[in-house]
Parts: C-alpha cells; sequence; structure tokens
C-alpha cells in the first residue's frame, strides 16, 4: 500500500480523505454528483494507491443501507457519501433506520458553495437541519481548517455510548480551498460532553445478586445494546449460573443459541408463546440492552405485570422511559455483567437449582405445546418450510431481511451466530435487506450472505441488484412471493374487515427471474415443494449472486400474533393453526 504524502498546502477535500484513513475506514459506500465532485476527485487518487475503496450504489438511499449493514456486521463505522438535494435527502430513510437501531455511521454529504448556502441555489438544501432530530450530531464545515477535527469528532460521537449516525455537510468550497493542513490523530480527541463510564457501584451489583437469589421465576430480556456490547459469553454464564431463561427482541437475535434449552427465541407481537408467556408470567424481569419497544411490550400496563425489573442499558434516556425498574444502571452491558460475574466467583455465590426447576419445567411444557409452526403440505409451497430449511443448511451465514411477515418467519425460524442477524427493527425499513446484505458480503467477502425478502420490500431498492453485478458480490437472495404485502394483508384481513385496500402487488409486479438474469445475476423459481430441497441447495451451493423466487401461499399468515392494545398473554392464531397445519415442533436444529 503507498503511502499519502501530506502537503501541507492541501485541500479541504485531502484533509478528508486524509482523515478517513487514519480513522482505518477500508470502504466508503456512496453517489457522485456535483457538489460533492471535489471530493469524488480526491477520492480517485486515493483509490488508485490502494488506501481506500469506494463501493457505487445505484441509489443514496442503498449506499446508507450498506453502509449500515456493514457495521452491525462488523461493529466498525459505516461510511457513505451523497451529493446535495435530492443526494442528501436520498439518505434520510437510511439514517432514521440507522439512528432507531444504534448503528454508527459517518455520512459525508456535498453542499452548495458557501456564498450560495442560503439563496435557494440550484440543489441546495438544509441537510442539517432535516436530519436534526434523525443523528447523533451534525457539522456543517466552513473552514477546512476544521475538516480533520470535525471528523475524529464525527468518528468518536458516533460511538461513544450508544451508537448512532453523524452527520457532516462540506460546501463545494470547503472542497477545493487549500490552507495549512494540520491532521488531527483519532485518539486525540476529546470532548467535555462525552463523559467515560464508570464502573457500577459494588451495591448495585450486591442488589443484582439478591433480586437474583430471592427469585423462583426469573427471565433474561435481550436487546440490541447487548449484540453491540458483545456481551454473548457474559449473557450465557449469568444464565447457565441462575438457569434464567432467555428470550430476545428482534435486535438481540444472535446473543445465544436457540438450540439452548434456556432459549426461548423472540418475543412480543409475533414472539414464540412460551417467550410470551414467560414474560407473563417471571417475577424478575432483568432487561439488557432493551428499550421496552411497543412491539414488544404489547399492552404495557400488562407487561411483565408481576416482576421486579432489574435494567441495564448505556442510554441513560431509556431508563425508567417505558417501565420504572427497582435496579437500573447505565453502562455498557458486557462490563456491568463482567462485574456481576466477578462478584460471584469472589463471593463464591451458590445457586440453588432447585430454586428455578419448576420454572423451567413450565416453559418447557409451554415449548411441547405451542411450538413454532412449520406447514408441510404436498399442495402449496410454506413460507416458514423454506425459512427454516435455509437456516438448516446456513449455520454461519449472515442473515439480512427487509420488513413484514417474511421478517417475523425469519426471526422465529433462523439460528444465528451474534452480529450475523441485520433488519431493520425500529424503523421497520422496507428494502433494507438487500442493500445491507450488499455492506456484509463487502465486510465479509468470503462468508455466506442471505437476503430474505418480500416481493413487495423487493421492489424497494431492486436497483441494487446493480450494484451486486458489478462488483459480483455472491449474496443470495431468497424472495418470499406471495403477491402481496403480506403483513399489510394480513392486518387487512384480522383488523380492517378483509377490505384490502392497496396491498396486493401482483399486477405490475416483474418476472424475477429474468429480471435477475437481465443483471447478469443467476434466477431460480420456486413454484412446487416437491423442487425446494433442490431449489435452495443450488441456489446456496452457486458461487456467485442468486435471486430464488419462491411462489408460496399467498393467505398464510404469520402466528403467532399480539394484537395491537393487548396483552403478550393474548396472542392470537396458536390454535386455530394448530388445527389446520402438518407441524414441525422443532423451530432450530
Amino acid at each position: 500500500m503507498e503511502d499519502i504524502n501530506i502537503d501541507r498546502q492541501s485541500t479541504g477535500s485531502f484533509a478528508l480523505m486524509d482523515s478517513l484513513v487514519r480513522h482505518n475506514v477500508d470502504y466508503i459506500f456512496g453517489y457522485p454528483g456535483g457538489a460533492i465532485l471535489p471530493i469524488y476527485d480526491e477520492l480517485y487518487l486515493w483509490e488508485q494507491k490502494g488506501l481506500i475503496k469506494h463501493i457505487l450504489s445505484r441509489h443514496e438511499q442503498g449506499a446508507c443501507h450498506a453502509a449500515d449493514g456493514y457495521a452491525r456486521s462488523t461493529g466498525k463505522i459505516g461510511v457513505c457519501f451523497a451529493t446535495s438535494g435530492p443526494g442528501a435527502t436520498n439518505l434520510v430513510t437510511g439514517i432514521a433506520t440507522a439512528q432507531m437501531d444504534s448503528v454508527p455511521l459517518v455520512l459525508i454529504t456535498g453542499q452548495v458553495a458557501r456564498p450560495f448556502m442560503g439563496t435557494d441555489a440550484f440543489q441546495e438544501v438544509d441537510i442539517f437541519g432535516i436530519t436534526l432530530p434523525i443523528v447523533k450530531h451534525s457539522y456543517v464545515v466552513r473552514d477546512p481548517r476544521d475538516m480533520s477535527r470535525i471528523v475524529a469528532e464525527a468518528f468518536y460521537i458516533s460511538t461513544h455510548g450508544r451508537p448512532g449516525p453523524v452527520l457532516i455537510d462540506i460546501p463545494k468550497d470547503v472542497g477545493l480551498e487549500k490552507f495549512c493542513y494540520e491532521p488531527v490523530e483519532p485518539k486525540s480527541i476529546k470532548l467535555p460532553g462525552c463523559r467515560p463510564f464508570v464502573a457500577a457501584k459494588s451495591q448495585e451489583i450486591a442488589k443484582i445478586i439478591n433480586l437474583l437469589l430471592q427469585s423462583s421465576q426469573p427471565l433474561l430480556y435481550i436487546g440490541g445494546g447487548a449484540i453491540i456490547s458483545q456481551a454473548h459469553q457474559e449473557v450465557l454464564e449469568i444464565a447457565n449460573h441462575f438457569k434464567i431463561p432467555i428470550t430476545t427482541t428482534l435486535m438481540g437475535k444472535g446473543i445465544i443459541d436457540e438450540n439452548h434449552k434456556l432459549a426461548l427465541g423472540m418475543l412480543g407481537m409475533h414472539g414464540t408463546a412460551y417467550a410470551n408467556y414467560a414474560v407473563s408470567e417471571c417475577d424478575l424481569l432483568i432487561a439488557l440492552g432493551a428499550r421496552f419497544d411497543d412491539r414488544v411490550t404489547g399492552k404495557l400496563d400488562e407487561f411483565a405485570c408481576n416482576a421486579q425489573v432489574i435494567h441495564i442499558d448505556i442510554d441513560a434516556a431509556e431508563l425508567g422511559k417505558n417501565r420504572i425498574p427497582q435496579i437500573a444502571i447505565v453502562g455498557d452491558v458486557k462490563n456491568i455483567l463482567s462485574q456481576v460475574l466477578k462478584y460471584i466467583q469472589v463471593n463464591k455465590i451458590a445457586h440453588v437449582i432447585e430454586q428455578t426447576r419448576s420454572w423451567n419445567e413450565r416453559i418447557n411444557i409451554w415449548k411441547q405445546q405451542y411450538p413454532l409452526l412449520i406447514p408441510k403440505t404436498v399442495d402449496y409451497l410454506s413460507p416458514q418450510e423454506i425459512i427454516s430449511q435455509v437456516s438448516q443448511l446456513s449455520k454461519e451465514a449472515y442473515f439480512t431481511t427487509d420488513v413484514g411477515q417474511h421478517q417475523m418467519w425469519a426471526a422465529q425460524f433462523i439460528n444465528v451466530l451474534p452480529r450475523h442477524w441485520m433488519s431493520s427493527a425500529g424503523l421497520g425499513t422496507m428494502g433494507y435487506g438487500l442493500p445491507a446484505a450488499i455492506g456484509v458480503q463487502v465486510a465479509n467477502p468470503d462468508k455466506e450472505v442471505i437476503c430474505i425478502t418480500g416481493d413487495a420490500s423487493f421492489q424497494m431498492n431492486i436497483q441494487e441488484l446493480a450494484t451486486i453485478a458489478q462488483y459480483q458480490l455472491p449474496v443470495k437472495v431468497i424472495i418470499i412471493n406471495n403477491k402481496w404485502q403480506g403483513m399489510v394483508r394480513q392486518w387487512q384481513q384480522a383488523f380492517y374487515g378483509e377490505r384490502y385496500s392497496h396491498s396486493n402487488m401482483e399486477k405490475g409486479s416483474p418476472d424475477f427471474v429474468n429480471l435477475a438474469k437481465s443483471f447478469g445475476i443467476k434466477g431460480i423459481k420456486l413454484k412446487n415443494r416437491k423442487d425446494l430441497n433442490v431449489a435452495i441447495e443450488s441456489t446456496l451451493k452457486n458461487k456467485g449472486p442468486v435471486v430464488l423466487d419462491c411462489q408460496v401461499k399467498q393467505e398464510e399468515n404469520c402466528y403467532p400474533m399480539v394484537a395491537p392494545g393487548k396483552s403478550n398473554s393474548q396472542m392470537i392464531g396458536i390454535a386455530k393453526h394448530v388445527q389446520k397445519s402438518s407441524i414441525s415442533v422443532k423451530p432450530f436444529t
């Protein structure tokens, strides 16, 4: 790798690229345009020297989601470029997605030259103001001398505490202006507002242990904060020591092998019946990196209503926001749990197995009575069977999803490793899965990456097939094609008198197989259950990208389901589904 020599009379664009490389940025996802051309011109030189690589998306939203997937799968900061005006506004959905799911991004937008700012110049928008509610912090670089410092601050802020996106808006003439450049080293930044997190007090740890020892029906409720913290080993040790069942949010998937006897899968609106029953009956709820989201809690005042609550989160704003805990600790989940484990070891705290035996036995009965259901009939293809089969054949794959029924089925039936699950949970962004898979594949070139999507979601960012084709990324796309906006149809059926207003997607939808082929990507159509195994194996074994169009039963609904305004114990669709379905009682293998 050839070094870049610093010319003390450098441009703002040079300072930006030098700062990004100093922060170990390997990939940038983006799309060029007029106001950001000085930066792209500088990027050209850095790419020529092999110091950084740019991945060209076909839409700025796709670039932002790709940077998001890159960040989620690696823990590193994702970087995205876009030009001014529509280029910048096209990032908004991706920025909001990252903000809701605590994903560290640094977004670089071009802006009109400083003399034209505020004049409604061509392709001028106030992207600083537009994105203010959906970023951790924003900058407008008005002096190129501030460039290196601002980049260093942005990277620091993006990952300090609860991660999130940071925007840097750069006027065109700032990128061109020459000045005496003095780089700011990444680790030299200290911001008064970003205070270091202190260890939990010993009396707080003692209170946690005391509640654990008193509880006979404890439950670990794990959110995305535990994944970000990389606390999977500590969570497992705590669970094993006290024999505590574990349920996760959509963001918390991967914290535990879901074949583990203590694993309950996901809870909430489309969570497992036994997870929802457990949270309704527990006497102690240990919430780790979770925010008591409405899709998890159902009717909030009936959520774990008999339980005392321990809440550990790195964001103080989440403590007590939706549920008042008995013990609230601000801090990194991994660090706090490490303190708990050390306390157990030092004080030789044993756990009486009998204390939670009946609780775990009761949960095991629920698992047998209310398993996740996999319809297996010769008449039609079931989405659950397809997704379950993919999971069985791809035990170490990275999975991305779009949003809807297929997302919930994937959450129910796919067993993943930590940081191998990428899904838009908080914002629920259709069109996320395909571009996110691009970012994951770029970050993990030798790993298997699978996008589970629906026919409606897939069409939201379908143009990113061109990015996959250009870079020959071996992403496998599994389309659960029911010719509907599946979750919208299910809600219209259940709550809106079967008035299917504009949710059918059959008319006007492309032939996905031929569309894939037009991009130079292999396409496979799966229509009959007898061809299921051959089609999936053919897809997964192919060395290049593949689009597998699975034409599933159109009326299949996603169960269990907690209706709006109901408690988690009031699930619908369980008994009815058991009577009508041929089932497999093993959701994970």
